[in-house]
């Protein structure tokens, strides 16, 4: 182990024995937690939790089985990040990428950008690019949408499924069945808000919360400093990744976000519908917003599995107690998102066996 993980692991050993249920609020948190094997080296009764923070993870069924009727529009190239190609929708084995060996065009992206010149090269069709992640994600699907009309590229469009992280926090401690004592709060997202954009934890809920980084030794120093203020009664704000984030986040990425996007309400996997939580087209760009461009509607899903990815990123239950996982459900044949996403807990839990 590296020097400074194992200094902070030795401090947080120093410190009073307690129970404490701590979540992560970002898929790479809940990778890197995995692949270190963070969970196995901390202290009896430490519990470490995956929140909502995988974006693939927290999209509703109903979403993807709006965007898999979408997808079989012939005039439509739809264009996704890789992840989005094997999430299932409400019916098991139904994904975009078995759309795809039907005859659906849908093309993998690496950017907003990419999907803006497939566009400009295939004028005949309409593309519209699936805009899924947090607040990290936003200003570059908002740049691509000004980057269309600037360039003139009328056949583009964004269904925005972007999502804002303080809403989902606060529906989840909500929830009566959720118990968390902290919160490590998103590194990725706080470099966009900044580390006042979680402020409300400590303030209004009373829970201690720190933006943390994401390598080992980053990610042990934000533990003990969430543990240390649970040994010592208090809850306050702190920024353990200092050298990304500050307290007010990006100013340029901020103004994109409010130039081109506006808050609605959302639907996120286990939480329900949320006010508030999605960014949607403001309206002097519904020429580029998707679901006015073809009227996409969103079906009512019905549950057809004991897939619990739902209960896994609300902290109800670990990968390992969901009943299909590791059998029904793996990354070469995945029942629900936990366990397609490169971010998600239930691939993170199956490839290093921390269930």
């Amino acid at each position: 182990m590296h020097a400074e993980a194992a200094f902070w692991l030795e401090e947080i050993r120093k410190l009073p024995p307690l129970q404490a249920r701590l979540m992560e609020v970002c898929g790479t948190h809940t990778m890197s937690i995995a692949r270190a094997g963070l969970k196995t080296l901390l202290p009896p009764g430490v519990e470490l939790l995956s929140g909502p923070g995988c974006p693939v993870c927290v999209t509703a069924s109903e979403q993807i089985d709006a965007a898999l009727t979408l997808a079989m529009e012939p005039r439509l190239i739809l264009a996704c990040y890789g992840d989005m190609l094997r999430v299932p929708g409400s019916v098991p084995g139904d994904s975009l990428q078995r759309r795809r060996a039907q005859g659906a065009r849908v093309e993998l992206v690496y950017s907003p950008l990419d999907a803006v010149g497939l566009a400009a090269k295939n004028p005949d069709k309409e593309v519209v690019f699936l805009g899924v992640g947090f607040e990290t994600t936003a200003p570059g699907t908002a740049a691509a949408v000004l980057a269309a009309r600037e360039q003139g590229v009328k056949n583009f469009s964004v269904w925005s499924m972007l999502k804002t992280v303080e809403p989902a926090l606060r529906a989840l401690l909500a929830q009566k069945d959720v118990s968390v004592q902290a919160f490590l709060c998103p590194g990725h997202v706080a470099t966009i808000i900044g580390a006042e954009g979680f402020r409300f934890l400590p303030e209004e809920y009373g829970l201690p919360a720190v933006v943390g980084g994401f390598e080992p030794a980053e990610i042990l120093r934000a533990l003990y400093l969430l543990l240390r203020q649970l040994s010592e009664g208090r809850a306050a704000l702190e920024n353990a990744y200092p050298r990304a984030v500050r307290a007010q986040g990006n100013q340029l990425a901020r103004a994109m976000l409010e130039r081109c996007l506006r808050a609605r309400r959302d639907c996120w996997r286990g939480l329900g519908e949320i006010e508030n939580s999605g960014l949607g087209l403001r309206e002097e760009l519904a020429a580029f917003d998707a679901e006015k461009k073809f009227g996409v509607s969103t079906p009512s899903a019905k549950q057809t599995t004991a897939c619990r990815c739902g209960d896994v990123i609300c902290g109800r239950c670990r990968p390992g107690d969901c009943p299909l996982f590791g059998a029904k459900c793996t990354p070469e044949d995945p029942v629900g998102p936990c366990m397609v996403s490169s971010e998600g807990a239930c691939a993170a839990a199956y490839q290093y066996q921390t269930v």
